[in-house]
């Protein structure tokens, strides 16, 4: 790692910017970051983490569209590595072997070569410092939204309750054919649409389609209690084969596990309603992965502190899951908040919905444009640490949320809030920021603007960049600097 380059100009605008983060009076030096907590190791069940630094799981979206590892998927783990967290955890990796888009995926036994291409070279990256973790995850259909014509002509569903519900709107008598009831349909204004249609179907033509766990009339959803467990012990199993230190389960924010969890999984089957019902999926899935994952490798979960959407779950029901989790044996509980679909914004005609666009969205990405973007999640974090002490329970809390300078990180340390420290744009921004504060060089990290701009990337499933490394001027016209297929955007920061 060399200095900061001469001659890097920041765009217009980015002091403006840089003027609201949280000011840092004073960067450690070396031997200061060596007496601090966060760079001292961490037990994870059966593994130990050099440190207590963590880069959270993000989607860069480089992945093949049938769910192969790329040259620049191995090449974007390869730069976090460089830095040398102490965790690092690859991005939500399908179970399934389904179209997903450019997303990893472990749903069968090709994916295991690049995988394993990835597990190496993060390794010899990091000089082996590094615990890589992979994330799995499940996630239920959602269509785009349509037009309005094309949901009233071609995809709802006529029955006898749309058919009494359009009575009462009209006083006149209703068609017989199908085609003239569409027709009438298509007469109506949206108000009179919301209450000749059911809440899911004017939800559907408002956002495009979305699956529920909710929805057991559909054998597929009924039986995920029964099916979910083996798909992901066979897709973890895959993973160990690859190489991985770990597995963490995803079960936060918008997916299925999650949706398992949540207080608005209404399911009568024994699997909804009240907490004790709700827990048992994601406890099934633990175990099935926990008995094909060797012992000497990690087992722990993501999941969320606090959903934040109406009637969800609030921070005493994550503490209950997380005393639930940990007396499973799971050997970590890392921590989200917010990121659900029942809050989104509706999408553009053509575009599905995106969980992290409403108010929950923004809990689970704070941005600058908050009056209070940092530590979103300690508070209800420390309720969840404190909740499986007071178990008699050890194990380790991961947070994130807001966290981007060593002051926030080590006052939560030394409170003992949480156990590690995760940070996802700040490590983004800048790869190397945990190395240069462990060498004393602080003052060289390009500090995260906490915008959202990665995370609009991100929502339109374009390749994720960080602002800082896209707009920096004054690098040299570097022709061998990898970068998106218009040229616009380079794949990796052009400095170190």
């Amino acid at each position: 790692m060399t200095g900061s380059p001469p001659n890097v100009v920041a765009p217009r605008g980015f002091d403006r910017r840089r003027e609201k983060l949280l000011p840092v009076q004073h960067w450690p030096t070396a031997e200061e970051a060596r007496a601090g907590k966060w760079f001292t190791p961490l037990q994870l069940g059966p593994l130990t983490a050099a440190t207590r630094t963590w880069v959270p799981a993000m989607v860069p979206w480089r992945a093949t569209d049938d769910g192969l590892v790329t040259p620049e998927v191995i090449a974007w783990y390869e730069r976090f590595a460089r830095g040398r967290p102490g965790v690092l955890v690859v991005e939500a990796t399908g179970i399934r072997d389904v179209p997903s888009g450019p997303l990893l995926r472990a749903g069968d036994d090709r994916f295991i070569e690049g995988l394993s291409k990835l597990v190496q070279a993060v390794k010899r990256a990091s000089d082996g410092e590094t615990k890589l973790f992979i994330q799995l995850i499940d996630f239920l259909s959602i269509k785009r939204r349509p037009t309005k014509d094309a949901f009233l002509t071609r995809f709802l569903r006529i029955d006898d309750a749309l058919k009494t519900r359009l009575r009462s709107l009209t006083p006149n008598p209703l068609p017989e054919g199908e085609g003239e009831l569409r027709s009438l349909l298509l007469s109506l204004d949206d108000e009179a649409l919301s209450k000749a249609l059911s809440p899911r179907d004017f939800e559907a033509m408002r956002f495009g389609l979305r699956e529920r766990v909710t929805d057991t009339h559909l054998p597929h959803i009924a039986e995920l209690p029964q099916k979910l467990p083996s798909l992901f012990a066979a897709a973890s199993e895959r993973c160990v084969r690859a190489g991985f230190d770990g597995i963490e389960l995803h079960f936060a924010h918008a997916y299925t596990m999650a949706s398992f969890l949540s207080a608005l999984n209404t399911r009568t089957d024994g699997f909804g309603g009240p907490r004790e019902n709700r827990v048992k999926v994601p406890l099934d899935v633990f175990r099935a992965v926990r008995n094909v994952v060797p012992k000497h490798l990690a087992v722990g979960c993501r999941f969320l502190a606090d959903e934040i959407i109406e009637g969800g779950n609030r921070s005493t029901d994550a503490a209950w899951f997380g005393v639930e989790f940990a007396k499973a044996g799971m050997d970590f509980l890392s921590l989200s908040r917010g990121g659900k679909f029942e809050d989104a914004k509706q999408p553009k005609i053509g575009a599905a919905a995106y969980p992290y666009t409403g108010p929950s969205g923004h809990e689970c990405m704070p941005t600058t444009r908050m009056p209070q973007p940092w530590n979103r999640n300690v508070a209800a974090v420390a309720e969840i640490k404190r909740a499986v002490l007071n178990a008699g329970l050890s194990t380790p809390v991961v947070v994130c949320g807001g966290i981007a300078t060593w002051q926030q990180a080590e006052e939560i340390l030394r409170t003992n809030e949480a156990d590690a420290v995760a940070s996802a744009r700040q490590s983004l921004a800048d790869p190397d920021w945990f190395l240069k504060l462990r060498l004393g060089r602080g003052q060289e990290i390009r500090r995260c603007l906490f915008t959202s701009y990665c995370e609009g990337l991100d929502q339109s499933h374009e390749v994720v960049t960080c602002q800082l490394w896209d707009r920096a001027k004054g690098f040299p016209d570097d022709a061998t600097a990898a970068r998106t297929e218009d040229g616009r955007r380079y794949l990796a920061p052009v400095w170190s």
